[in-house]
């Protein structure tokens, strides 16, 4: 049976902790999802560690819906969050609901994601009122990167604290069933946690939060462009990889690959009639 809200808000309720990873294709989404994580988020981080963009600002709507219909193919166990890009929610609420709805209708993801607190509040009321799941996330907003000058921990200043704590309850108030908190610093997400009654899930945000999502391609060594201070590489598969390719490109030069274990035979009164007919 497929991951639901209800699940991850019993989750919160019980203390138990949350792992939610992205996936932006079939192959990874069925490995996730047969190790149990109960959350797959198809992020605009594609646009960066698969589409080779330098944000995620250029991914539009098209590229997120082919990747969370791959990703669905392999999911069967996960909720899917398919992560509304730049731009298509902002605008205008009507904006936001068609976009989302294509998330669930084409796409087949079970729920949506959008960046913003407050200011998304009555957008994300309005999907919920509409029967579509929505996870808040607030913090360091990466559609938001050129507001901010860079990548940066949010909420230092009692000012900015406070913002942040609003942002949550807003959301909260408004339905979401979860909300991510990036790059925040850890006793504010803590306060955060504490004080809303839906999961928060941390990236950069700490070990008190809820949950805690991970780029696939940074726990997995394969995205080396940037590696995130938050990111913990559980493997370095891209040196893995490499010594893979470097190896297959030794055999070819030499011809030792393919072997006769890599070859289909042929009959041999059918090679002889073909060596008469030659």
């Amino acid at each position: 049976m497929r991951t639901s809200i209800t699940r991850i808000r019993e989750m919160k309720d019980k203390g138990e902790k949350i792992a939610m990873l992205t996936a932006y294709d079939y192959s990874t989404a069925k490995l996730i999802d047969k190790a149990g994580i109960p959350l797959i988020l198809v992020g605009d981080s594609l646009g960066m560690v698969v589409l080779g963009y330098e944000s995620t600002i250029p991914v539009t709507m098209d590229e997120m819906i082919h990747h969370t219909k791959a990703v669905v193919r392999g999911a069967s166990q996960a909720l899917v969050i398919g992560d509304m890009p730049f731009m298509t929610y902002q605008v205008s609420v009507e904006d936001a609901l068609r976009n989302a709805a294509r998330f669930i209708q084409e796409g087949g993801a079970q729920a949506v994601k959008l960046e913003g607190g407050e200011m998304m509040a009555e957008t994300v009321k309005r999907l919920v009122a509409c029967g579509i799941p929505v996870m808040g996330h607030i913090g360091l907003t990466p559609q938001s990167i050129h507001q901010f000058g860079g990548f940066k921990v949010m909420g230092k200043t009692p000012e900015a604290a406070i913002r942040l704590m609003n942002d949550a309850k807003a959301l909260s108030d408004a339905g979401a069933f979860a909300i991510v908190l990036e790059c925040v610093p850890e006793p504010l997400s803590k306060l955060i946690t504490e004080r809303i009654p839906v999961p928060t899930i941390g990236i950069g945000a700490g070990k008190f939060c809820d949950g805690q999502v991970q780029v696939i391609n940074d726990l997995l060594g394969l995205y080396t462009d940037f590696v995130p201070k938050h990111a913990k590489q559980y493997a370095r598969l891209f040196e893995v990889i490499g010594n893979a390719l470097s190896e297959y490109l030794a055999e070819v030069k030499s011809g030792t690959f393919p072997t006769e274990k890599q070859s289909y035979a042929m009959d041999e009164s059918v090679l002889a009639e073909l060596a008469k007919k030659a």
